[in-house]
């Protein structure tokens, strides 16, 4: 019995590949565990040193799973000082705190059925790592 991926399905998975070059037997695992996980509604995180690609790879996850019509949202949590951390993920109203003139949404309610990518999650104080459950 032979199973043929149909033409659009095939195109999916090409698409969300196409910034992903190599042949290594590790890339080729990499690639088949974005195509396991991509399908489903579960959390992913994706280990690797800086500059290894695991924005490419949250990417083709994202493309390749039932929320790429969604958007795709990247944090920096490195990059954000702490004590504003929490507004940039979570929002804040206006006045709710000194110097909040306007509401803000935080990055969650961007990705809005989406993705949101943590970059640096690493990097979360611990103070604020339990709010994210």
């Amino acid at each position: 019995m032979e199973y043929r991926v149909p033409q659009d399905e095939q195109n999916r998975f090409e698409c969300g590949f196409e910034q992903i070059i190599g042949h290594s037997p590790s890339l080729k695992s990499a690639r088949a565990e974005v195509k396991r996980v991509a399908p489903t509604d579960s959390t992913v995180l994706v280990l690797g040193e800086t500059g290894t690609g695991k924005e490419l790879i949250a990417h083709a996850i994202h493309n390749l799973s039932a929320r790429c019509g969604r958007p795709f949202v990247k944090l920096n949590c490195a990059a954000i000082p702490f004590d504003l951390l929490e507004s940039e993920l979570f929002g804040h109203e206006k006045g709710a705190f000194t110097g909040a003139f306007a509401q803000k949404i935080g990055r969650f309610e961007m990705a809005d059925m989406g993705t949101l990518f943590l970059d640096e999650i690493g990097d979360i104080p611990l103070a604020l790592q339990p709010k994210l459950l």
